[in-house]
């Protein structure tokens, strides 16, 4: 009796999830395995369709429940279809009950969703976009920013996130450049780690503030042929090794990270979703990678109808399993065919188990057999709170760089200034960029200088010209042009409200529709140049042509070649996408509440010919152009402060080591001038001369320090063995003996350079 009446082990909370997992799957039939290896989306069990966005969509409905879950699901993905808080946390808890008590084992679903900058989902918060917040350099911030997406994520009900993105971006026409942290693989790496653990919490389970992270897209992503996105990527195992891994081998092997997704791009010939070598060899046998793979969204069917690799949706299916992709999303698609493959014995049931198990592996961890609900009061207490309000306003004021500051004109002075014109078609709009839903709150920068001035300044606002018709919606299909008649009368305007002014705001740059994903052949996104969209120039020389101080607010998602409005206007900010509090960040630092620190972690190109123009290059790249200056508009690691910084005593000690030894380098950093500010210190190093080139520079280390007027601070930095090595002919990590410039400053063109000799011991 006692015997009949135990549960079995996969119920039982006291026994090593290894063994669970075991049993479970011991119990499973092959119906069940292949179910909780697919996810579903368009056909969710819901009462209305998910492309209905007519009506509130947050009923559960039971009865397609049964059509389309009866043997349970391994996932169902995005909540950002739920109208609120409150009406996801009850379609989760739905679908779980419905699980639990229809289906035959009771096991419960993974959700997942996006948290690209925040929860995507209606009400979240917004912060800003990564491009933006790498600008912080600051991983201890970021973690606060992601802990704070986490808990909104997971107590709406969901259990897992597609991010960070780990892609470089090593093409600026890329649309998915806003994605990224920027261009170095070594800043990429430490954003990523502080994300995956702020994600993630302490482990090895997940608890309920906190969430599976995915690290996509692997790999190398961002530097598609043609700045298109998908497009090939045609270089070496070097390159891939040394540029394009090292921040998803810090993800894995420092961060822990749960979960992979491939990439949609092809290496040499191979689908990252087809690649063997990618994803068994170098994520699993050589880092210890033990979650589980999902692919990205469709792209197991694209090795059929875009790759051309495959003959029908049973080959991708069979292609993908087999080369370690456990869960396909966002629809049962091509894995519904493992059923039969299995039966035919063209796949075997042993690599079915597996993949079932790290997926089951994965709901074990994340405690959904004990618990699969959440606290529906929770949901609403908590997103989008007034601490995560607070936490979004300082991130947009951290993730401001300022550029250009002719003449001190910033920050500007509220006791002394009678009257402002704000101008530019982002000037009264909040634009979040891509992944992004509505977060229920959104400053402008117009309506924060209002904010912030009151009565005491007289704000005028023009809307200049426009950018695009649509006026910036990234799920749009269409981007079209603004009409060239009808900006010359806003232009005008403009003028008109400039002359009344004392100086003049120009918010500009880009939006949702200028640069984006581009995901289908009618849904481009990304660019064959990055000059300003439209008569953006020409309202900028016409403001200017009042006489009147100009200042630059961009807004937009990367690198812009902004050559007119570098050369002729004295100040200039750059914001990317701040978020939902863009507003408030750009009226604090532009009236000197807050003091920018933020530095650039992609390079500006002067046109698109320049590219690609990532700072870390090799020596032979860059031997430059006719009738052309070969330097960016604005280098890695550049921003400026309404402060100064000194840099002395810079030391390596000892400047003699051993190819396994470490040295200590310090720095005396000193505010030298009248306001506390944030300094951002670097090191870079060069191998003068190996047996492999080498790039010019490669940053090693970074460390932000607040410094008040006057005050100096001592920064040391410790050079160990693999901030010295490189692959060799073999692809094996070395320290060579010889020289090394160790480079220590406040951007990637101005440091102060030491000498490091490596001796063979």
């Amino acid at each position: 009796m006692n015997s009949q009446e135990r549960p079995p082990d996969y119920k039982n909370a006291s026994l090593p999830v290894e063994r669970r997992v075991a049993d479970l799957l011991s119990r499973m039939t092959l119906e069940e395995k292949v179910a909780q290896l697919t996810c579903l989306w368009g056909s969710r069990p819901q009462v209305n369709p998910q492309t209905d966005f007519s009506t509130d969509r947050g009923d559960f409905s039971p009865a397609k429940a049964a059509e389309v879950m009866k043997h349970g699901i391994g996932q169902i993905a995005r909540q950002r279809e739920r109208k609120d808080p409150r009406k996801g946390a009850e379609f989760a808890n739905a679908v779980q009950k419905w699980l639990r008590e229809n289906t035959r084992l009771g096991i419960p679903a993974i959700l997942h969703d996006e948290i690209l900058h925040g929860h995507m989902a209606k009400g979240s918060t917004s912060f800003p976009q990564p491009i933006a917040l790498a600008t912080t350099w600051d991983p201890e911030f970021i973690t606060k920013v992601f802990t704070a997406g986490a808990l909104e994520t997971r107590a709406r009900g969901s259990h897992q996130v597609l991010g960070p993105n780990l892609d470089l971006a090593r093409d600026a026409r890329w649309g998915r450049t806003e994605e990224t942290y920027g261009e170095d693989p070594y800043l990429t790496s430490r954003m990523g780690v502080a994300i995956v653990k702020a994600l993630q919490g302490a482990g090895p389970g997940v608890d309920d503030s906190h969430v599976i992270a995915t690290a996509k897209h692997f790999t190398a992503h961002g530097q598609p042929e043609s700045g298109t996105n998908i497009g090939p990527i045609n270089v070496s195992e070097r390159a891939l090794r040394e540029s394009f891994l090292p921040s998803f081998k810090a993800a894995v092997v420092e961060g822990g990270i749960m979960s992979v997704m491939p990439s949609y791009n092809e290496i040499d010939g191979i689908p990252s979703h087809a690649n063997k070598w990618l994803l068994q060899k170098v994520l699993r046998e050589e880092w210890g990678f033990t979650g589980h793979v999902v692919s990205d969204y469709y792209a197991i069917p694209q090795m059929m109808d875009l790759h051309r690799i495959a003959p029908d949706k049973a080959t991708t299916a069979k292609l993908a399993l087999e080369a370690g992709v456990d869960a396909e999303t966002p629809d049962p698609d091509s894995f519904p065919t493992l059923l039969q493959l299995v039966k035919e014995g063209k796949v075997s049931e042993a690599t079915i188990n597996q993949a079932v198990a790290r997926n089951l592996r994965a709901k074990f961890l994340l405690g959904l057999f004990e618990n699969p609900y959440v606290d529906v009061e929770r949901a609403v207490r908590v997103t989008n709170s007034a601490e995560h309000r607070a936490l979004a306003a300082e991130a947009a004021r951290r993730s401001i760089t300022l550029l250009k500051n002719e003449n001190n004109l910033l920050p500007l002075n509220l006791a002394s200034l009678k009257s402002i014109a704000v101008i530019g078609p982002n000037a009264a709009q909040v634009h979040l960029g891509g992944y992004s839903d509505e977060p229920g709150r959104g400053v402008s920068v117009l309506q924060g200088i209002k904010d912030k001035v009151g009565d005491k300044v007289k704000v005028s606002y023009a809307e200049g010209c426009k950018i695009t018709k649509e006026g910036g919606n990234w799920f749009a299909d269409t981007s079209r042009l603004s009409d060239p008649a009808e900006d010359q009368k806003l232009i005008a305007e403009a003028v008109n409200v400039a002359r009344s002014a004392d100086v003049a705001l120009l918010v500009l740059g880009g939006n949702e529709d200028t640069n984006k994903e581009a995901w289908a052949d009618n849904h481009l996104g990304d660019r064959d140049s990055l000059d300003l969209v439209g008569q953006q120039n020409e309202l900028v020389k016409a403001v200017k042509a009042t006489g009147k101080p100009v200042i630059v607010m961009l807004i937009n998602s990367g690198p812009l070649s902004i050559n007119y409005i570098a050369e002729n206007v004295p100040a200039i900010l750059e914001g990317f996408y701040l978020g939902q509090e863009t507003g408030v960040g750009v009226a604090d630092v532009l009236f000197g509440d807050y003091n920018p620190a933020g530095k650039l972690t992609i390079s500006f190109p002067r046109s698109v010919g320049q590219l690609p123009l990532y700072y870390n290059r090799k020596p032979t790249a860059r031997r430059g152009y006719l009738f052309a200056n070969k330097e960016p508009l604005f280098p890695f690691g550049f921003g400026l402060s309404y402060t100064t910084f000194a840099y002395s005593n810079v030391k390596v000690s000892p400047a003699k080591i051993g190819p396994g030894d470490r040295a200590t380098v310090s720095v005396t950093v000193t505010n030298t001038g009248k306001r506390a500010g944030d300094e951002i210190v670097q090191l870079y190093i060069r191998d003068l001369v190996s047996s492999m080139t080498r790039p010019i520079m490669e940053l090693k280390d970074f460390r932000r320090i607040p410094l008040a007027p006057g005050e100096s601070k001592t920064v040391e930095f410790v050079i160990t063995p693999d901030k010295l090595s490189f692959l060799d002919l073999n692809m094996k990590d070395v320290v060579e003996p010889g020289w090394f410039d160790v480079m220590v400053g406040t951007s990637s063109v101005k440091y102060e350079t030491v000498k490091l000799e490596v001796v063979a011991k």
